[in-house]
């Protein structure tokens, strides 16, 4: 039993951070299972090591892989501190030029309004899954979290959960009810990002639509960009016509919550 509840350790830290199911391992080896007081030191020696290397060692090792962390600036923020030290954080150096020209070019008409990035890729390796995404595969994908506006109309940096992920924005009655339809179709896990919010805060604040449409213009005006994803109401809603933004499909789950940007 104890080998099995390792394995499972290891497969869940994996599947979470990439290398915590490693780091977890050497930890096993390190503290001797006959030692005094062992979950107490294996917890502490884990923590430690999965710190040291993901702050310190990791960043130099994924430049072999051709991915570095997404570079914050006064304008570019993680939603949590969870994406840096889960290892959900790193893309290719492209998609970091990327994402400055956009800060840039919506900083002309949103001063002091933050671009903030949730997922983005793990480190190492393409096609290593980072779930529950099914594309953040290869350094050429991140989300960007919607904008929002207070009752009052101003715009405002605060958001709706805590993981940024899950407080939809609705279609309204004569609209495109796309989760309806894929769920219809069988695809059960289409809704499922509604439990991964972690907590919903900030019920004061209320989706910008006006705002979110001058962020996605920022992004498909670039070159470099190769696809949006977001729900088809809201495409409809904003008026929305290039062809760079695109349905995600029914194997994914909703895009009413974030912006998916992705390189060419």
């Amino acid at each position: 039993m104890k080998v099995l509840l390792h394995l499972a350790i290891i497969l869940f830290l994996t599947v979470l951070t990439q290398i915590g199911g490693v780091i977890y391992l050497i930890t096993i080896l390190i503290i001797n299972r006959k030692s005094e007081r062992k979950r107490l030191k294996r917890t502490f020696t884990f923590l430690l090591l999965y710190a040291f290397t993901t702050f310190m060692i990791i960043p130099h090792v994924a430049e072999i892989f051709g991915r570095e962390k997404v570079k914050e600036t006064e304008i570019i923020k993680a939603n949590t501190f969870f994406a840096k030290l889960l290892n959900r954080n790193y893309v290719k150096p492209e998609l970091n030029m990327l994402l400055q020209k956009i800060s840039t070019d919506f900083r002309k008409s949103h001063q002091g309004i933050n671009i903030v990035y949730l997922d983005a890729n793990f480190p190492f390796i393409n096609k290593f899954p980072l779930l529950p995404h099914l594309s953040h595969n290869d350094g050429k994908k991140i989300d960007l979290s919607f904008i929002y506006q207070l009752e009052t109309g101003e715009i405002t940096n605060k958001k709706p959960s805590i993981s940024g992920y899950g407080v939809y924005v609705n279609p309204n009655e004569n609209e495109i009810k796309q989760y309806q339809i894929c769920e219809e179709n069988g695809y059960w896990q289409y809704d499922f990002s509604k439990y991964l919010t972690f907590g919903t805060i900030n019920r004061d604040i209320q989706f910008s639509q006006n705002a979110t449409k001058d962020l996605i213009y920022s992004i498909i005006k670039q070159q470099e960009t190769g696809k949006n994803f977001i729900e088809p109401h809201l495409k409809n809603r904003m008026k929305l016509t290039s062809d760079k933004i695109r349905f995600q499909g029914c194997r994914a789950v909703r895009h009413d919550d974030h912006i998916h940007v992705q390189l060419k």
